[in-house]
């Protein structure tokens, strides 16, 4: 299909598949949509599968309001060796034996729970930082190390899911999950890790099973994504976790036209939520919200079933005012 302008105007959950680029996820779905205008959210290394935000059309907005959340990772982490990239794919710089209390899951418990908390991580000379409009893996291909600054980040939780020996292939690893916040390399926390163990480590294998709300479960693969098309949408409401307020005409005029609108003149609803449902599966409703706005909160206007546009309270005047209007809303998925 020609890409360019589709009409659509959606998000949509992929599940990224291994040994595929976030940029090759995207081309795909810029076929699959036949619009140029797609981009995702928060980048997954080849390696890497699972959970990866996707938005197609005017919905490429969206972006800068989507890549501050939360995810969580199932990884395995292998013992005795590192490599370039930290994980399976980079080449094999060094081997070390690996302690025997590695292979003991209460001490494996103890080093992960040291990760969780605040702390500065390095990110991996492999990442897709970019300094001086290159990117760091780029440089690194090319064997020019880049220098890069340490990052904030927080790990949430450090959960040993399972341990194993492999004797034939003199291997040991963990499975873990971690829960952390944006910026986070899993590569990095698998080396580090391994430092704390005493030997060395790397990434055999990476799942992002969540980011933000939105559950791997919920995503497609790129084949199931091409059958169902516009009708594999998510509500873009649920993903940005934000307060809404459903617009009756006169206000949809309004936003139409950019115009600020009185906060008290607005119904406003909770964040939509996911129940279980064992009619239908999974659904969005919709809840009054008990508490006021605070001054700068983010509220999505509702017309329809279209994600209309984004506003921010004003304290001081008592207003929401634009941030981000769709002259074509955002689908909120025909579920709803």
């Amino acid at each position: 299909m020609k890409r360019g302008d589709s009409g659509m105007c959606l998000v949509v959950g992929v599940d990224k598949p291994e040994g595929k680029s976030s940029h090759d996820v995207v081309n795909a779905c810029r076929r699959i949509f036949g619009e140029r205008r797609v981009g995702h959210t928060g980048t997954l290394d080849p390696l890497a599968t699972g959970a990866l935000v996707v938005c197609v059309g005017p919905a490429t907005r969206l972006d800068a309001y989507m890549v501050g959340h939360d995810k969580t990772y199932d990884v395995r982490i292998s013992f005795g060796a590192a490599t370039d990239t930290d994980d399976k794919l980079g080449e094999v710089i060094r081997t070390l034996d690996v302690p025997a209390q590695v292979c003991d899951p209460e001490f494996a418990q103890v080093i992960l729970s040291g990760f969780v908390g605040k702390q500065k991580q390095m990110p991996p000379a492999y990442s897709a930082i970019k300094k001086g409009g290159v990117k760091a893996c780029d440089a690194a291909r090319k064997g020019n190390v880049i220098a890069l600054e340490p990052r904030d980040i927080e790990v949430y939780s450090a959960e040993l899911l399972d341990l194993e020996r492999d004797p034939r292939a003199d291997s040991i690893w963990w499975d873990v999950r971690f829960s952390v916040s944006k910026g986070t390399y899993i590569r990095t926390l698998a080396r580090d890790v391994g430092a704390a163990c005493e030997t060395c480590a790397h990434v055999e294998t990476l799942r992002r099973t969540r980011v933000g709300v939105l559950d791997v479960e919920d995503c497609l693969s790129l084949d199931a994504l091409e059958r169902y098309g516009i009708e594999a949408a998510i509500d873009p409401v649920f993903l940005l976790e934000s307060r809404m307020a459903f617009l009756d005409d006169e206000a949809y005029a309004d936003v139409c036209n950019g115009k600020p609108l009185r906060a008290s003149e607005l119904s406003v609803y909770e964040a939509p939520h996911r129940f279980d449902a064992d009619d239908c599966g999974p659904r969005r409703c919709a809840v009054p919200a008990t508490s006021p706005l605070h001054d700068g909160e983010l509220v999505c206007l509702v017309y329809g079933n279209d994600l209309k546009a984004l506003y921010a309270f004003d304290a001081k005047t008592g207003k929401v005012s634009p941030k981000c209007v769709f002259s074509q809303g955002v689908t909120r998925g025909k579920s709803l």
